[in-house]
């Protein structure tokens, strides 16, 4: 499968995770992006699934989902004629950069995107894809398109 240099999604929805990352703050909110990859080096998001954040003992800096939850992403996604391409998370009082947590924690091929929610405002978002190798991210770049995608 080719690997996707730059991220498409709508200002809308990257608003949705900025919201969403305020209303969980301090903890982590989390959720899966919906889309397909448009061409070998575009990757666009039509959607999102958000998820709760199931873990219990440390909600503030990490976030568990289900085998469940996946699942349940991935069905919204067929319904929709779309794919699981990745997931999202916010980083309360912390940058939007993946921690080391979570790259243990991380599959290559999907986008990984990151929003730094500051005091409760979120701030900057990022997103990181994992290399083959798992050793480390590599920097995805974002693009926010101010109109709905044909």
């Amino acid at each position: 499968m080719s690997e996707a240099q730059k991220l498409w999604i709508g200002q809308e929805l990257a608003d949705n995770i900025g919201k969403h990352g305020a209303e969980t703050y301090p903890h982590e909110c989390c959720g899966a992006l919906l889309g397909r990859d448009a061409s070998e080096d575009v990757r666009e998001v039509r959607d999102l699934f958000p998820l709760v954040n199931r873990r219990d003992d440390s909600p503030r800096n990490r976030f568990s989902v289900t085998a469940e939850d996946v699942r349940d992403a991935e069905k919204a996604a067929r319904g929709a004629g779309l794919d699981v391409v990745g997931w999202y998370h916010s980083h309360p009082d912390h940058p939007a950069r993946p921690s080391e947590y979570d790259r243990d924690h991380a599959w290559p091929w999907y986008s990984y995107i990151i929003v730094s929610v500051q005091a409760g405002s979120p701030r900057d978002m990022t997103s990181w894809r994992l290399n083959d190798d798992r050793a480390e991210f590599s920097v995805e770049e974002i693009e926010i398109r101010r109109h709905a995608m044909p």
